[in-house]
C-alpha cells in the first residue's frame, strides 16, 4: 500500500525561460521520496510576474514542467496529475480539492513546499480541506530547503508571508464550508473574481522577484 493517496507539490514560479527553479526542483525531489498513488503538480502561474512563453509564443503553465520532471524520474504518466487553474496558494488548495481529490476520493495527502512558504501553505490547506462537507482528509506536510534564494529574497518573502498569513487566519475564521470558500474566491479574491483582476496583477519587485522565479 502506498504511503499516500497523493503527494501535492505547489508551484513556485518559473524562470524567464520557463525552467523550474532550484527550490521547486527540491520540492519535487522530496515528493519522489514517498510512495503515492498519484503525484499532483499544482499551479498555472502567478499574478506577480508575466508567464514565460514557449518558442511558439504560448504561455508555459507552471505545473507542466513539474509534471514532466516527475515523469522523467520514473513516475508513469497516468500517475502524474496537474492542476492548472490556480494563481496562488489558495487556488492551489481549492482547485486541487474540487478537481482531483474530492472526485477521486484521495484523502491521505502529503503537501510538500519550501520552508519559506510552509506556514501559510499549511494554514490554507487545512482550511480548504477541512471545510464542510467533511471528506475525511488526512493531511501531512513537509518543508524543503530554500535552495537557490539569496538571504535578501528569503527575508523579503518572510515579511510578505507573515502579513498574508494573518489575513488568511481572519478570512478562514468566518468561512467554514467549501461553498463559502467558492463564493469568496470568485467574488473577493483578485486572481479569480474577473472584475478585480487589474488590481490583483501586481508585479513583484526587488529581491522578492526571486521567490517567484524571476531574475532580480
Amino acid at each position: 500500500m502506498a504511503q499516500f493517496d497523493a503527494v501535492l507539490v505547489p508551484g513556485g514560479g518559473l524562470t524567464p525561460s520557463g525552467e523550474l527553479t532550484p527550490f521547486v526542483r527540491a520540492r519535487l525531489d522530496r515528493a519522489l521520496a514517498y510512495s503515492a498513488d498519484f503525484y499532483i503538480a499544482l499551479s498555472a502561474g502567478t499574478t506577480h510576474l508575466p508567464p514565460p512563453l514557449d518558442p511558439r509564443g504560448y504561455p508555459i503553465l507552471e505545473a507542466i514542467p513539474a509534471a514532466q520532471y516527475l515523469h522523467e524520474r520514473g513516475v508513469p504518466r497516468g500517475r502524474v496529475l496537474i492542476e492548472t487553474s490556480s494563481f496562488d496558494t489558495i487556488g492551489n488548495a481549492f482547485f486541487t480539492r474540487t478537481i482531483h481529490t474530492d472526485p477521486r476520493g484521495l484523502t491521505r495527502l502529503l503537501i510538500v513546499n519550501s520552508q519559506f512558504h510552509m506556514a501559510r501553505t499549511e494554514a490554507i490547506f487545512r482550511w480548504v480541506f477541512g471545510a464542510a462537507p467533511d471528506r475525511g482528509y488526512d493531511l501531512s506536510f513537509e518543508s524543503t530547503e530554500d535552495i537557490g534564494l539569496s538571504p535578501e529574497a528569503i527575508e523579503a518573502r518572510a515579511e510578505r508571508e507573515r502579513a498574508s498569513l494573518a489575513e488568511i487566519h481572519k478570512v478562514a475564521a468566518g468561512i467554514t464550508t467549501l461553498g463559502g470558500i467558492h463564493q469568496w474566491v470568485f467574488t473577493e479574491h483578485g486572481a479569480y473574481a474577473w472584475f478585480l483582476h487589474d488590481a490583483a496583477y501586481r508585479q513583484a519587485t526587488g529581491s522578492l522577484v526571486e521567490t517567484y522565479g524571476g531574475v532580480k
